[in-house]
């Protein structure tokens, strides 16, 4: 009788201890901590009162190098980790797949698909780059997914083995019944999958480096997560002339179209089995001569069903796109009131500025918006602009819009002149200007705005958090000399101010082997701030604070026409990634400069930053262990010089 006692005892012990590890636990098991992507945590250890107790408490380094045997070479580290049961999982630059101890960052397996040994061809000039992966369960049985260049992969979640009973050996081609022949080097993966009941949802890349005749079509395909059968397939672009939108592509140029990828972040309703998709620009970017019409469903934000992949809505945020306002962003899935009715909506903040809030069922918009006008004068031969655009009435844009001489940069008198003398060599004017022959100034660039970094969502407040940056692109399309293969269009944006950054050209950066010399040299040719932290309030419609964001690009505080001015604290970092939100009260953010960053989320006043061993390139996440610690976690630099950083209190208990 006493074993039987001391036995239930010891059993009883055991179970209250697993309940108080698991209660301690908060996890982190999608990218965006949800499939709705809010980027919120509930952990509430970290505050505004001890973030300044924040250090580096671990580092994990991939180690990958420049490889000349296949000419690749790592870029980027972008990835967000997701945390399962004390267990980090994310991918490298070269689509590793790792998984650390939570705790200790001590690492547990690795798995490697090889993905360089294909070449750099179709990558992108800055390298390869990877955002993060999705994990399944059922059961005991838990599976990592790997979305890497043209396959799929299914591996074991407690090994990192390839599960043999997917595909064939534990991976399957993605890249197969497109409509279009499509290689490797035409296609590529960026984004982490969906998962959903028994299915794997991946988006598709065509790199914008094509612009021909017969590009392949974006694509959203599901696959069994048992056998990786492919379930579904939705074309963005349609690929009949009875399919919706068809009407949208005169002179029938739906068949000859390419493009309008889902490089972005998709999020799902998993109540209801809905799916909402972000979609790019068509090819070419630039130049819609030979696509005119709205071109459905190129930049558009369209609702599918997850089970069947049948559309229920969408809406088209640019029509007839020339200006590279890709959706990028996950759309952020949130419950907010509005005059008192409580409605299940679909936010997505885009490049250009705008907030997009809609019933995530109807599709219906939250507020109003309109069809205006806009300036549709080219000078660009066969250029047949769409005549109106969408411009929502709620909330205001959270991103400068337009470019005008006015915005000069006027740090010092003869920093103004040189903006003013250079500025006047383009076309210039409000959001939705042309591209020219002469060159079009545009703002926002086409970075954004917002980019893949999205949003995060407070349910506490109703505020959604956004990063934006203020840059000024240049837009300028010349006749296509027939050089590249590759480019066929009539006219392209391979010239001297084509696309490319008039302002920032620190090394390597983008824009920095095309764009014409300067005379402001990275200096650049608007005031600053060029980067903000926006908080838009969902319920009201409106903006509830703007903060300028980073400190600005080192290039241009210390050139030499700004010696011994005083400048503004933060001048602004731009940047592609994007927030997250806590219950303790604080928004995270990184991008651009090598520091993690901590602000109020009801001011928005910094409350802590924090030295990283490298510039901060991803957007950051945080969870809770089963001792009860909070971590605070981002990836940080890129190529061989890059780390994944852990920080926690070093004095909590």
């Amino acid at each position: 009788m006493k074993r039987f006692v001391a036995a239930t005892a010891v059993l009883l012990t055991t179970t209250l201890v697993g309940a108080h590890e698991q209660d301690a636990m908060i996890e982190w098991p999608y990218v965006g901590s949800v499939q709705a992507h809010t980027k919120y945590s509930e952990a509430e250890e970290i505050t505004a009162a001890n973030a300044g107790e924040l250090e580096i408490v671990w580092q994990w380094k991939p180690n990958e190098k420049p490889l000349e045997e296949y000419g690749t070479r790592p870029g980027p580290f972008q990835a967000t980790p997701i945390m399962v049961d004390n267990v980090l999982y994310f991918s490298t630059m070269y689509t590793r797949v790792v998984a650390l101890d939570a705790e200790t960052g001590v690492e547990r397996w690795t798995f490697n698909p090889g993905a360089y040994e294909g070449g750099p061809k179709g990558v992108g000039p800055r390298g390869f780059k990877h955002r993060g992966i999705a994990y399944w369960s059922d059961g005991d049985d838990t599976r990592i997914f790997l979305n890497s260049r043209e396959r799929l992969y299914a591996l074991d979640a407690a090994t990192g083995e390839l599960e043999a009973g997917f595909g064939e050996s534990g991976s399957i081609v993605l890249t197969e019944g497109h409509g279009r022949p499509v290689t490797r080097h035409e296609f590529d993966q960026t984004s982490p999958p969906v998962v959903f009941e028994d299915l794997v949802i991946v988006g598709s890349r065509i790199p914008d480096r094509l612009q021909r005749r017969f590009d392949p079509p974006g694509t959203v395909q599901a696959f069994d997560v048992h056998t990786g059968e492919r379930r579904w397939v939705f074309f963005t672009i349609p690929q009949s002339s009875d399919e919706f939108g068809a009407d949208t592509w005169e002179d029938e140029s739906w068949r000859y179209t390419g493009h309008a990828n889902v490089w972005g972040l998709m999020s799902l309703d998993t109540e209801r089995g809905l799916l909402y998709v972000p979609t790019s620009t068509p090819s070419s970017d630039y130049f819609g001569g030979r696509r005119v019409g709205a071109n459905l469903f190129a930049e558009s934000l369209v609702c599918l069903d997850a089970r069947t992949g049948k559309r229920r809505w969408h809406f088209q945020t640019v029509h007839h796109g020339v200006w590279d306002y890709d959706l990028a962003a996950a759309p952020n899935l949130v419950t907010i009131t509005v005059d008192g009715r409580e409605i299940d909506a679909v936010a997505q903040v885009s490049k250009h500025g705008f907030t997009y809030v809609f019933d995530r069922v109807t599709g219906e918009p939250v507020w109003p918006i309109e069809e205006r006008a806009v300036d549709t004068t080219t000078d660009v031969p066969g250029e047949m602009l769409y005549p109106t655009q969408p411009f929502p009435t709620r909330p205001p844009p959270f991103s400068r819009q337009g470019v005008w001489l006015e915005d000069a940069n006027d740090l010092t008198p003869e920093i103004h002149a040189l903006a003013v003398e250079e500025m006047q060599r383009f076309r210039l004017g409000p959001l939705f200007t042309p591209p020219s022959l002469r060159g079009t100034l545009q703002r926002p660039g086409t970075s954004g705005g917002a980019n893949w970094g999205g949003a995060a969502f407070d349910s506490e407040s109703g505020l959604l958090y956004v990063r934006t940056s203020e840059d000024a692109d240049t837009n300028q399309v010349c006749v296509n000399t027939g050089d590249d293969r590759e480019v066929d269009v009539e006219y392209s944006n391979n010239c001297p101010y084509g696309a490319t950054l008039v302002m920032f050209r620190e090394a390597g950066g983008p824009g920095a082997a095309q764009t014409p010399e300067s005379k402001l040299g990275p200096i650049p040719l608007i005031k600053p701030p060029y980067a903000h932290l926006v908080a838009i309030d969902l319920n009201a419609g409106t903006i509830a604070w703007r903060v300028p964001f980073g400190e600005g690009s080192p290039a241009v505080r210390e050139h030499p026409l700004l010696r011994g001015v005083e400048l503004p604290e933060r001048l602004g970092t731009r940047g592609n990634s994007g927030p997250m939100v806590t219950r303790g009260g604080l928004v995270f953010l990184g991008g651009g400069a090598p520091y993690l960053y901590a602000f109020d989320k009801t001011s928005g006043a910094e409350v802590w930053r924090g030295a990283t061993p490298f510039r901060t390139n991803a957007n950051p996440m945080t969870y809770r262990t089963r001792s009860g610690r909070q971590f605070v976690v981002i990836a940080t630099g890129g190529g061989p010089n890059a780390a994944l950083v852990a920080f926690a209190r070093t004095t909590q208990r």
